[in-house]
């Protein structure tokens, strides 16, 4: 862009802008004519019709420079007034006016009042009439003398008429214009509203529609959401079969298991619940992504449901600030499993845990420290990745794990619409997880 600072005072929709480019050619082209129209054609034939009037009142000047009385002046006059089209009369002190009479729109009598007093004529006063006739009161030496004549004498009446028929024509096409544009950009409009929608996980009902290019966005939209709902599918179908078939073995082991001693059972049951606990973490990475639809939940009421039942269970959980008022669209199962793994991880890797929700006009944010040894910054991009394990973050004397904990928040985050962010408590000095989620 040349002028990088106009950037900041661009309309940011499509409709503004679109408005923008179909408005400033017409205001511009306006502008140009108008003025040119103006100064170089309407001014200087207007000056050049008072110059005329002048002259002829010179000449009426010459005839009557001997005239002693008023009635002889007027007598003198008389035989030129009417091939000119003009009248005289003087006129008594009363009736001089205090001031020009000029419309707020008279521009061709402005000219004419200034072209007079220009040229150094006795001007006292101009009128122009709305009986489409105009005075000019001269001084004169016998008494204030008032010449009237027709209005088309000194101006034209085209100039009027040319603007408003341009502003009039200028109007009804940018109304018409703007009607066009808009049903034009209502199907790339209703793309981006169904695009959106499908970000935060939800499915909107889409049929391409409008401008070739933009019925081809629309269908390949179309097709990418197809691929996109398959593979999800296929994944949780793929996932929840292999788990569910591992556990019909890790059944009977341990039925088998528990008809022997004890004292030999005990490390193979060991491996057995640690089995069981990797199907579990697979079963809840397919179930990541719901398939109920979105209601409206209280993310307060959430929240502190979920810290309720973590401190039922002898944790230390507490609840954080909670700047929240109003419901947002969310999927109440998936969020809740989202904020258990990352209390999960809390507590596992910490002492204490806190959770707190902040919701504006445009985004939702729920923030769960704890006091651990958290996450190198180098490493949080690889921390949410499946199936991995960061181990110099998380000390493995705590349990083992798959690594899918921090890779189900993220998939629940995005199927929202937002997004998991990782940082340092400022408060607490351990991991900071942000599930950040758009209105």
């Amino acid at each position: 862009m040349f002028f990088p600072w106009l950037k900041r005072y661009m309309p940011r929709s499509l409709y503004g802008r679109a408005a923008l480019i179909m408005m400033l050619p017409i205001v511009v082209l306006q502008f140009v004519v108008f003025n040119a129209f103006i100064q170089r054609h309407l001014q200087e034939v207007t000056e050049q019709m008072t110059v005329t009037i002048l002259r002829e009142l010179e000449v009426i000047a010459n005839v009557t420079s001997s005239s002693s009385t008023q009635e002889d002046l007027i007598e003198q006059a008389s035989p030129l007034l009417a091939p000119l089209g003009m009248k005289l009369r003087f006129l008594d002190e009363s009736e001089l006016p205090a001031w020009d009479e000029l419309a707020w729109n008279e521009f061709s009598g402005r000219i004419v009042r200034d072209t007079l007093r220009e040229k150094f004529a006795p001007i006292l006063a101009v009128k122009f009439l709305k009986n489409k006739q105009v005075k000019l009161i001269f001084s004169n030496e016998l008494g204030p003398l008032e010449v009237s004549f027709s209005r088309r004498r000194l101006t034209v009446s085209s100039p009027h008429q040319l603007i408003v028929t341009m502003l009039f024509f200028s109007i009804c096409m940018t109304v018409i214009s703007f009607l066009y544009m808009r049903n034009q950009l209502r199907p790339i409009k209703r793309l981006a509203d169904a695009a959106q929608a499908f970000g935060r996980g939800r499915t909107v009902e889409y049929k391409p529609t409008g401008a070739t290019e933009v019925r081809i966005a629309g269908s390949a939209f179309l097709d990418m959401r197809a691929r996109i709902d398959r593979q999800i599918e296929q994944r949780t179908l793929m996932l929840s079969g292999v788990s569910h078939d591992l556990r019909t073995p890790l059944t009977r082991m341990k039925l088998g298991l528990a008809l022997l001693d004890d004292e030999d059972a005990r490390p193979l049951l060991q491996d057995v619940d640690e089995m069981q606990q990797l199907l579990d973490a697979f079963l809840d990475f397919s179930r990541g992504v719901s398939l109920r639809d979105p209601e409206d939940t209280d993310p307060r009421a959430l929240v502190a449901s979920i810290v309720e039942d973590w401190r039922r269970e002898g944790k230390d959980v507490m609840l954080g600030e909670l700047c929240s008022d109003g419901t947002v669209m969310l999927r109440p199962g998936a969020i809740r499993r989202a904020i258990n793994n990352l209390v999960s991880n809390a507590v596992r890797y910490g002492t204490r845990a806190r959770v707190s929700v902040t919701l504006t006009e445009k985004s939702l944010r729920i923030r769960v420290e704890d006091d651990g040894s958290g996450i190198p910054h180098t490493q949080t991009r690889e921390a949410i990745r499946p199936f991995t394990r960061l181990d110099p973050a998380r000390n493995q004397d705590l349990g083992s794990g798959v690594g899918l904990g921090l890779a189900i928040v993220a998939d629940v985050a995005r199927a929202h619409g937002g997004a998991l962010r990782l940082g340092t408590s400022q408060d607490l000095g351990g991991l900071q997880a942000d599930i950040v989620i758009g209105r």
